[in-house]
């Protein structure tokens, strides 16, 4: 009777520690099912003579994940003023989430180098300012309210589709952000028109498919040079757009 009563009682202490088990591995799939967000810390050589090296590293993470897989890791560098003008440079995996680059400039002045991080369906874009030689000389510049540029902390980074034919559905993807963070649940649209036809513009809503990427479908309709003009308003006081050039064959 003794042996009957204890194995009842170990029987139910088993019940118990795994009913105990199963709730914690449904609360650990639960938690794992909210995605984190990217950590990127972008690290560069701040101040730098004329053509001194400047060392560029970034380290992702996700959570305490360090990421070596990342779908695109590269450095956006342009100098004040010229963003219009801007190159970008491939970085090297280094393992252990870190990723690496190097560049140097052959006159004074100021300049941004960018990272765009791209990772599990995630994207982000850090900036650090690097200043070359005696930083240079910059008019200052009055920029009309409307321009590009007003809200600070805004960056926008368009992913422009290369090898465009007339006739085929093109993708079109967007990534922006307010202080290194996904701008989420922003209002955008791209404003496209064939420039053999100025007066006739197309207007393409956008969806926002995970943070801060934007995308949107368009088939442009013949071989011909493409304005794309992308626009972004929240429910605050952000308005910012950038133009773009598209060749289609």
């Amino acid at each position: 009777m003794l042996k009957r009563k204890f194995g009842l009682l170990v029987g139910v202490f088993m019940l118990a520690m795994m009913a105990a088990c199963n709730k914690e591995e449904t609360v650990k799939k639960g938690e794992a099912g909210v995605p984190l967000p990217l950590d990127v810390q972008l690290t560069v050589t701040e101040q730098v003579e004329v053509d001194g090296i400047i060392k560029i590293a970034t380290v992702v993470t996700q959570g305490e994940d360090k990421i070596d897989d990342a779908d695109e890791v590269e450095f956006e560098i342009w100098e004040e003023g010229k963003k219009d003008a801007s190159v970008k440079v491939k970085s090297k995996n280094d393992k252990d989430g870190l990723y690496t680059a190097e560049t140097s400039f052959d006159h004074d002045g100021l300049f941004y180098i960018q990272a765009h991080v791209t990772a599990r369906g995630l994207h982000t874009m850090p900036t650090k300012e690097v200043t070359v030689g005696n930083g240079g000389n910059y008019e200052e510049t009055v920029v009309d309210e409307h321009d590009h540029g007003q809200t600070e902390g805004f960056l926008m980074h368009f992913t422009k589709p290369e090898n465009l034919k007339s006739g085929e559905s093109t993708e079109m993807v967007v990534h922006l952000q307010v202080d290194d963070k996904p701008l989420e649940k922003a209002r955008v649209r791209y404003e496209i028109w064939n420039e053999a036809n100025p007066d006739k513009h197309d207007w393409v809503d956008v969806e926002e498919t995970v943070a801060g990427e934007y995308v949107a479908s368009y088939t442009f309709a013949e071989a011909s040079s493409y304005k794309v003009q992308i626009h972004v308003e929240d429910d605050k006081e952000l308005h910012e757009h950038e133009e773009y050039t598209m060749e289609v064959k």
